[in-house]
């Protein structure tokens, strides 16, 4: 399985940038789907994770600015990310859940976003 994200890249505050992460290769069914940050000289944290049947968690700190969507056809994850502050610059990190025989969890190679003031 691979993943493919894009839509990094250099933005002002107040700005929107959609990042988007495809899967392929041999994959029975799509689990969750979601994306991570890491910000320099901090942990990895959930930003918001969408479910098979549309559920969605988020982060409080990204609510009402971030909006996750997930085609279930083309196997691809969503983040429209609005009203961006400095603080969500970080590497971003689609993660999927899959089944292949067994459930497995993949990650994506990350995208950087900038956010400047």
């Amino acid at each position: 399985v691979q993943l493919q994200a894009s839509g990094g890249g250099l933005v002002q505050t107040g700005g929107s940038l959609r990042l988007s992460c495809a899967a392929s290769g041999s994959i029975f069914s799509i689990g969750d789907m979601g994306w991570y940050r890491q910000a320099p000289g901090k942990q990895r944290e959930l930003v918001a994770l969408i479910g098979i049947s549309g559920s969605i968690k988020c982060a409080d700190s990204v609510k009402d600015r971030f909006t996750i969507s997930r085609d279930n056809a083309k196997i691809t994850v969503y983040l429209q990310m609005d009203s961006l502050k400095p603080e969500d610059t970080a590497v971003y990190y689609c993660n999927v859940n899959y089944l292949q025989g067994n459930w497995y969890t993949h990650w994506g190679q990350g995208t950087l976003v900038t956010v400047s003031s």
